[in-house]
């Protein structure tokens, strides 16, 4: 299929060169010879590239109105910004605003044509690049062996064939959105729309656009995520950062499948399956009255509760084989040789739970892949434990010098002995195999240490 570029210009004789150009080279064109002509054309189908000369008809928009009208609509679509007229403050706002490249007139067709081909390969390599993530993303699974991971998948199972509504809650990074992507991959709705809106992220007064959708005075219409999700699934994530107006708005949509675009006239009838997630205690909320009860109760049909990664980490092992992995597969290097056995992995507190683990998966797998384990290891210490510099360890050695013996000897014991039975999430038989000790000479040495269970 030959790739279609819209070229822009208000000049007529630089817009029948271009297209001279492009179509001597098999490249659909289309033509639009003023910014309003510009608008329907990017409305009525988006190009695979755009030529857009800034300078056009209208005094008051120009062709960086219409790069942000494309970047709005995709991203990835490649705009060649062209001018005759342009100081270097143009051209660098052009960039920044996310222009692929800008061309000052006059302009040879080698080097036209030369941005075309470079605009369209880039492109399709950032394409293949997100299809790949994406497909990796959609493709991880909820790994763990603990009694808490292994509850939710029995959940997502017995989920599958029903149409409930889903509140998942749980610490930031704990996998909300990884269990709601699986419970619609599962459901009759598998084959229709999941998406995804972040209520933490959009700003105040884009609530309920960004929900319902809008009509313009000229016509145009901006779709919401209700209607985008139609026969599918909509995650509403952080559902607690939805104003408390715009609350009861949702409420009625979920009782009468129904809504109005803002500005609109039309009702809109959806079928959704609704699933929230929340980072926040929902029914604190509710009692402080700074979240709707009805909706509450409307959204809390059949409650998922993921845990704290450093509440589970007999996981933790599992998860960073299964992400060196994928990461390498992404990222197309060799898996990293990581130390499962590196103390600072259990002992951390994980504040952003399995994201954050990723993260540093994926950071040891990109920039160490190549590294000894010794190394690696120093690099998860170095993250991990920042504050534990040199001056610290000294201090904790000349403590140790300073004591007796028998004191020195029991310090360590204590330390060593509380970080290993976090290490094994407080089971003493694992704790003892991994130390070489007897399970009941283990038990003696907790007690004469005053070392009591390790949550």
């Amino acid at each position: 299929m030959h790739k279609e570029i819209l070229v822009i210009d208000d000049n007529p004789d630089i817009r029948f060169l271009i297209c001279n150009i492009l179509e001597e080279k098999n490249f659909k064109v289309r033509s639009a010879a003023n910014y309003d002509q510009a608008v329907l054309e990017i409305n009525r189908r988006l190009p695979d590239l755009a030529i857009i000369d800034i300078k056009l008809d209208k005094p008051d928009k120009d062709g960086i109105d219409l790069l942000k009208l494309i970047n709005k609509k995709n991203k990835l679509i490649p705009v060649i910004m062209i001018s005759g007229h342009a100081t270097v403050k143009i051209a660098v706002e052009a960039i920044r605003l996310g222009a692929y490249e800008f061309i000052e007139k006059p302009f040879s067709k080698d080097k036209i044509l030369n941005y075309v081909y470079r605009g369209l390969e880039s492109a399709s390599l950032k394409k293949e690049k997100d299809i790949i993530e994406d497909k990796l993303f959609h493709s991880f699974e909820l790994i763990g062996k603990s009694p808490a991971i292994i509850k939710v998948k029995k959940i997502i199972e017995k989920l599958s064939t029903s149409e409930s509504r889903i509140l998942i809650s749980g610490p930031t990074g704990s996998g909300k959105e990884l269990v709601a992507r699986k419970i619609h991959k599962n459901s009759n709705r598998s084959k229709e729309p999941f998406v995804i809106i972040n209520a933490a992220l959009l700003k105040e007064n884009t609530y309920e656009k960004e929900l319902f959708g809008e009509e313009f005075e000229d016509g145009n219409i901006s779709v919401g995520a209700l209607e985008k999700a139609n026969k599918g699934t909509l995650l509403i994530d952080e559902v607690s950062e939805i104003p408390y107006e715009t609350q009861a708005n949702v409420l009625r949509v979920l009782i009468d499948q129904k809504f109005k675009r803002l500005n609109g006239s039309k009702n809109i009838n959806v079928n959704i399956r609704l699933i929230s997630s929340t980072s926040k205690d929902l029914s604190f909320l509710v009692n402080s009255n700074e979240f709707r009860e009805d909706l509450y109760h409307r959204l809390n049909v059949m409650p998922i509760e993921l845990t704290s990664l450093s509440s589970r980490t007999e996981d933790i092992p599992l998860l960073i084989e299964y992400f060196k992995q994928k990461l390498s597969d992404i990222n197309g290097v060799q898996k990293p040789d990581i130390d499962i056995n590196n103390d600072s992995l259990y002992t951390y507190s994980w504040p952003g739970n399995v994201r954050e683990l990723r993260n540093l998966i994926e950071r040891i797998t990109i920039l160490s892949s190549n590294e000894s384990k010794e190394k690696i290891n120093q690099l998860i210490d170095d993250v991990l434990n920042p504050s534990l510099k040199t001056e610290n360890k000294k201090n904790i050695l000349e403590q140790s010098i300073h004591s007796p013996l028998k004191e020195a000897r029991e310090h360590f014991e204590k330390e060593y002995l509380m970080t290993q039975l976090k290490k094994h999430h407080g089971n003493i038989s694992k704790t003892a195999d991994f130390i070489g000790m007897e399970r009941s000479a283990l038990h003696r040495k907790l007690k004469l240490l005053g070392i009591k269970g390790i949550n």
